[in-house]
């Protein structure tokens, strides 16, 4: 992930100082990219060993993505105020929304942290096993997104946008097997409720994931796909 610099190495170019810095924008985004990926790790983690520790822990960091937003807001404005040409018009643009979209995944990690708390106070649900395959999916997806802006890959973007059907379908299951649950046994509510809520961050994870893919067929294609049907955004 950190190849952009490293591109400059390779050859006598030497790079001006508006490069410079849009370098080091595409690179403090990429060490967002890897904060807000290990925070929902770890907050995944902190559920299955039911460690309250690393739950907290993934809540104090949070501070780290916010600041890293920040830090990119800030530069994409002093690049702005040059008058970039078109193309890096738009990446300076897409990488302070792809920050915000970050920022968010970096929330849901937290939202995920508190739950998990509140759940190791009581005896654990066989759905929590179920949590983990659609973590895995929403950070795929994130993973493969964010592959796309650094290899300027609209065709990987496209591919990542319709995968977004299977976290859906893992979740409203997952959904309709709590709320049997709810109603078969009351006792477990509180802990069908928390374990809804992560359910939905993991999904809301994988819709910021969906928007970074979105927002790299616009980059590098000059295309808004974002009210396209799955279809349509695939081709």
């Amino acid at each position: 992930m950190s190849g952009f610099g490293v591109c400059y190495a390779k050859s006598n170019f030497v790079p001006n100082e508006f490069e410079t810095e849009l370098a080091a924008l595409k690179e403090k985004l990429l060490i967002m990219a890897s904060h807000a990926e290990a925070a929902v790790n770890r907050a995944i983690k902190a559920l299955l060993k039911r460690d309250d520790v690393l739950a907290r822990r993934t809540r104090e960091e949070d501070s780290v993505i916010g600041r890293l937003e920040m830090e990119i807001d800030e530069a994409g404005i002093k690049l702005l105020a040059k008058q970039p040409a078109l193309l890096d018009l738009r990446l300076i643009a897409m990488a302070m929304k792809i920050s915000r979209d970050l920022e968010r995944v970096g929330d849901e990690a937290t939202t995920i942290s508190r739950r998990v708390i509140d759940l190791s106070q009581e005896p654990p649900l066989k759905q929590q096993v179920d949590i983990p395959s659609m973590a895995a999916q929403a950070l795929a997806m994130l993973k493969e997104s964010l592959d796309a802006f650094v290899y300027r890959d609209a065709v990987k973007a496209r591919a990542v946008i319709p995968n977004d059907q299977r976290v859906d379908d893992l979740n409203r299951r997952l959904h309709e097997e709590l709320a049997r649950g709810m109603a078969e046994r009351p006792e477990t509510i509180n802990r069908c409720v928390n374990l809804m809520v992560i359910s939905k961050s993991i999904e809301r994870i994988r819709d910021h994931a969906t928007n970074i893919a979105e927002e790299v067929v616009f980059l590098y294609e000059g295309c808004d796909i974002r009210h396209a049907g799955k279809g349509e955004a695939s081709t």
